[in-house]
């Protein structure tokens, strides 16, 4: 009997934990839609507060290796993304503008495609004219790992700020609300020392 109430009360304590989350409630909803999409949070971490480096390493679409070290001194844009997930589909334009704005500053864009096939995710980029690399992250999920250990992409689409040290500045949980928003987080952590 003791064991039961115990039980109760820890799953009472639980609900109220989630009772205000927007992504727990999504969860429970039982929706269908086959992803938990953000709803455009926007949290930013001080400099002293952002922990170690990530390190990462996946492989591009291409084949090809890629690495945190590749990146090593810059700022670092980082989208988890799938082709079925309609965010995602919505913020592509602005990704793709912001990695031209930056191209040549030392500011570096990287998608990490969590379910796609190759084939899928060359659709995909070749439809809204994404050019920057993607990791195809689907049978490895070491890039998702990673980061899941310091700042989780708790959501689909997620998109993190990385520092010059490698470390999360920032983090967009759904779709950017605004191109402003990530212009000003990546505009921010080039200025950093």
């Amino acid at each position: 009997m003791a064991l039961s109430a115990a039980a109760v009360a820890g799953a009472l304590l639980l609900s109220g934990c989630t009772s205000n989350d927007s992504l727990a409630q999504q969860y429970r909803a039982g929706s269908g839609q086959n992803y938990i999409a953000g709803d455009g949070t926007v949290s930013e971490f001080a400099s002293g507060n952002r922990g170690e480096a990530v390190a990462f390493d996946g492989k591009l679409a291409d084949g090809s290796p890629v690495s945190s070290k590749d990146y090593a001194g810059d700022v670092l844009v980082v989208n988890f993304w799938y082709a079925g997930c309609p965010p995602c589909r919505v913020e592509a334009p602005d990704l793709e503008a912001l990695y031209q704005k930056y191209k040549g500053e030392n500011v570096d864009f990287l998608g990490v495609n969590l379910y796609d096939s190759a084939s899928t995710a060359a659709s995909f980029e070749n439809d809204k004219g994404i050019t920057y690399p993607t990791v195809l992250d689907r049978d490895t999920g070491s890039v998702l790992l990673a980061f899941s250990k310091t700042v989780p992409p708790k959501a689909t689409p997620t998109t993190l700020v990385i520092d010059k040290k490698g470390r999360v500045a920032a983090r967009i949980l759904g779709a950017i609300p605004d191109r402003s928003i990530l212009d000003t987080l990546i505009s921010d952590a080039v200025a950093e020392s």
